[in-house]
Order: structure tokens, then C-alpha cells, then sequence
């Protein structure tokens, strides 16, 4: 299954491509995937950009890429979801840009694709060894740009692993 939008519609967190919409050169194109595997789901969003990305593409998205990554580093066992949902907020408030991060900043991901626990503000469930949820923060600029990046990570007795192996460095795709 997934979600494939791009242009202004990839400005809205969970937007489908409209029929007969055209992709325009430095369109973001935003994909978001999900599968069950062995009855168990799993997701994915990466944003690319077509043939071009202007400056301000480019520094949303590295401010997408930043808040997501300060949020997996800071998973571990005993940390609340909503300081998580915090960690990527702030990376993302501080770039000046807090209003735009309309969404969670994950969910938990299992025998559903979505299910609790979720990293939100107003989750305070605790993380757990053996916890699957996704990590991924977004900033959407209405009728412009929207950028998520989107992990599974599965909590450890140290920190977490990231499921996800697929590149997260910035692509402009022809």
C-alpha cells in the first residue's frame, strides 16, 4: 500500500495525488509505504525532489532530516513517548519552522500499521525493550513544500535499532 503525492499536495501530511495534478520540476515528491510482512506491518516515508530543489527545499529538508535523527538518538528504554514527540519538535521550532510540524512524531507499528504506543505530546506511555514505532517528523508549508522522513526503530537495552535501511540523504530524481 502507500501514499505517493507531490507539489503542493505533499503539503498536506497525508495527501494522495489528484487526478490529472501534473509533477513539475522541483516538486517534492513525498512516498509513503506500508506492508505487512509475516502478518506484521511495516512503513515507510521518504521525500525526494524532481530535478531540481530550490535553497529552501534543501533546508527543509535537512531540518526534517535533523529532527528525526535527534529523535532516534534519543529513543531508550524509559524515556516518555512525549519526550521524544519533544526532542524532534525542538529541532524543528528552533529552526524557525515549529508551526509547520502539523503531526506526531510517530506511532507504533505491529499487527496494525498504526498503533499505540504513539511519540505525540500527549502520550506519556514509556519506552520499552521490544517497543516498534516510527520516528517521523514532518514540516508542511501549505501550497509548497512538504517533507517527512519516515523509520521503524525497535527499542534495545541501550538506545534503538533503525529498521529501516533505505538512504535518508537529500535525492533529486529525473
Amino acid at each position: 500500500m502507500q501514499y505517493v503525492c507531490y507539489g503542493k499536495n505533499a503539503a498536506e501530511p497525508h495527501h494522495g495525488a489528484v487526478a490529472g495534478e501534473m509533477l513539475h520540476e522541483g516538486d517534492a515528491v513525498l512516498f509513503d509505504l506500508w506492508a505487512p510482512i509475516n502478518n506484521y506491518w511495516c512503513d515507510m516515508t521518504r521525500t525526494v525532489f524532481y530535478k531540481s530543489v530550490s535553497e529552501e527545499h534543501r533546508k527543509v529538508y535537512e531540518i526534517v532530516k535533523q529532527a528525526q535523527q535527534a529523535a532516534i538518538d534519543f529513543v531508550k528504554p524509559g524515556v516518555k513517548m512525549s519526550d521524544i514527540d519533544a526532542v524532534a519538535r525542538k529541532v524543528i521550532s528552533d529552526a524557525g519552522y515549529g508551526e509547520y510540524f502539523l503531526t506526531r512524531t510517530g506511532h507504533g507499528v505491529g499487527m496494525t500499521v498504526h498503533e499505540p504506543p504513539e511519540a505525540s505530546p500527549s502520550c506519556d506511555l514509556v519506552a520499552e525493550v521490544g517497543m516498534c514505532f516510527s520516528i517521523e517528523p514532518g514540516i508542511y508549508l501549505k501550497d509548497n513544500v512538504g517533507v517527512r522522513i519516515e523509520d521503524l526503530v525497535i527499542v534495545t537495552e541501550d538506545g534503538c535499532e533503525v529498521l529501516t535501511k533505505y538512504p535518508k540523504d537529500l535525492q533529486v530524481v529525473e
